[in-house]
């Protein structure tokens, strides 16, 4: 009779012989690709499109869709479970015994297989290697913050909402893990009426209504942090931006799949013309440890995630991710992925009154960067949970979305600023931002000051018209761009003639009660100013 001993360890050799492996298959080729760059409006949005021109990026074959009859013959295979597909990689995650998946290699349209047990990879496969280098109005609004007043004026987000930059006309994408009661608690009201909630898509249950999933609310926490509208009780630092809902992880296991469900959802905000990614996830083990990531594998280009958020970075697309929670974990500690990626905004934790959070994952990274880049508050941080009542919670996964929606409240004062721009824009404006250093990098960010910043670039690089000239009794400005101004008319004696303050891109003054001659026209924006002469006939 077998022993116990024995029992268990001819078990042991049995599971592993035969567990499932995630493995990500990546193809040889794609169909119609000419036809497809040619007439990039059959695999993009419009405003995909328009974005990608805005910011010089080209569009590629990386944006053609998978060819789907491969998709549709790895299905026939048997043991061959397809989870999710990816354009930007050319590949499919699968699921299936090890014999199974290698048997796909017969395929003549499979290039090479990539197994999620790195063990698995030998030799490791060649894989494509990305670009490590990327290439003020007048006050309106006076929302009533409640007790979200100090996580929101910490960054000076106030101010950018007093100029009334709420984050229209921004779309930012939300991966998360689920979103229950999004649709029908008022505290996203006001978001659903203006039309502002635009779709989704559940990847985990592969149903494009990601509010099916009832299991959990971390993402409507997260998404009321920025969109959230509770007049009195919480304002979001974007109440008026537009928001794509993607649902990418699963909460009852955590395994390889769900990098491939992000990187398929950022595919999918990319085609949507989606301007930034908030993602309050991170990844570094596995339920099988075989699967792991190690601290030396955060080096920005090892975590297939990481190798996604690059390249949407790269696509046009910002991307925001919480820094992790593994501060307190000493054999870890340092950021975990995809927040380690070269030109992903990773965001720390700090408490009220701006002291780091002693859970705050922190760097460097395995390369040596710094991380993270930004800090917010993460400690009692006021949100909405699912039952709409408003609660407080811990975490980088709540200092990342608010980060997030600051940046899409700032980004409306100048849509044309490309990503790059805004992340160095952001970091240097920190209140660390002298001496950055791997506890809270660049340190709290102090939007009303980027603000101004973004401002006095515009006024520098801006042709400011004033016409007619000469003029009668009207004269007119035209500045191009929004921002607190000042028009000042002297005499040739340096008489102060006329003063008014304007916030508009253009105005017209009745100056009809100037005598007729010579005056110096001055207009000035925080301390700078242009000097033009004008004559009046």
């Amino acid at each position: 009779m077998m022993s116990r001993k024995l029992l268990f360890l001819f078990l042991l050799m049995f599971t592993g012989l035969y567990a499932q492996e995630h493995a990500r298959v990546y193809f040889t080729d794609k169909p119609n690709v000419s036809q497809a760059l040619a007439n990039p409006s059959t695999i993009l949005t419009p405003k995909a499109v328009n974005r990608k021109i805005k910011f010089s990026i080209p569009i590629t074959e990386t944006d053609v869709p998978v060819n789907e009859a491969y998709i549709n013959q790895l299905k026939a295979q048997p043991g061959i479970s397809v989870k999710v597909k990816s354009k930007w990689f050319n590949m499919a995650h699968v699921i299936g015994f090890k014999t199974d998946v290698d048997a796909l290699l017969a395929l003549p349209f499979v290039s090479h297989i990539e197994y999620a047990d790195r063990q698995l990879n030998t030799p490791p496969p060649a894989f494509e290697k990305y670009a490590k280098a990327q290439r003020i109005k007048e006050v309106q609004v006076n929302f009533n913050y409640g007790t979200a007043l100090n996580q929101v004026q910490m960054m000076g987000v106030d101010a950018l909402h007093q100029q009334d930059f709420t984050g229209e006309g921004i779309t930012i994408g939300v991966m998360d893990s689920g979103f229950n009661n999004v649709q029908t608690i008022s505290a996203f009201q006001r978001l659903r009426v203006a039309g502002k909630i635009l779709s989704g898509f559940d990847f985990v249950d592969r149903t494009a209504d990601v509010f099916a999933f009832t299991g959990d609310d971390h993402g409507t926490q997260v998404l009321s942090a920025m969109g959230g509208f509770l007049d009195g009780q919480l304002v979001g630092t974007a109440p008026d931006a537009s928001y794509y809902l993607f649902r990418t992880e699963d909460i009852f296991s955590e395994t390889p799949v769900e990098e491939s469900y992000w990187v398929a959802a950022a595919e999918r905000a990319d085609s949507l013309g989606v301007d930034l990614l908030n993602t309050s996830l991170g990844y570094s083990v596995f339920d099988e440890s075989r699967y792991n990531y190690t601290p030396a594998d955060m080096d920005g280009q090892t975590a297939f995630i990481t190798k996604g958020a690059n390249i949407a970075f790269e696509k046009g697309m910002l991307v925001v991710n919480s820094a992790g929670n593994s501060g307190n974990i000493s054999n870890w500690q340092i950021v975990t992925a995809p927040a380690d990626g070269l030109f992903v905004l990773a965001v720390g934790a700090v408490n009220s009154s701006g002291g780091l959070a002693s859970f705050s994952s922190r760097g460097p990274t395995a390369d040596g960067r710094i991380k993270p880049e930004v800090v917010a508050q993460g400690v009692s941080t006021v949100l909405v949970n699912e039952t709409n009542s408003v609660v407080t919670s811990n975490g980088t996964s709540f200092s990342a979305p608010l980060l997030s929606g600051a940046i899409g409240s700032l980004w409306q004062a100048n849509p044309q600023i490309t990503p790059a721009q805004m992340l160095d824009l952001v970091k240097q404006s920190g209140s660390n931002a002298a001496n950055p250093n791997n506890n809270i990098g660049y340190g709290i960010p102090d939007f009303l000051s980027a603000l101004q910043t973004l401002s006095l670039a515009e006024f520098n690089n801006s042709q400011i018209k004033l016409f007619p000239n000469p003029f009668d009794d009207l004269l007119n400005i035209q500045l191009g761009f929004s921002g607190t101004n000042n028009l000042q008319i002297f005499d040739m004696l340096g008489r102060l003639m006329l003063s008014q303050n304007f916030n508009n891109p253009s105005l017209s003054v009745d100056v009809s009660h100037l005598p007729n001659g010579l005056y110096l026209a001055k207009i000035g924006l925080s301390g700078m100013e242009k000097t033009y002469k004008i004559v009046k006939k």
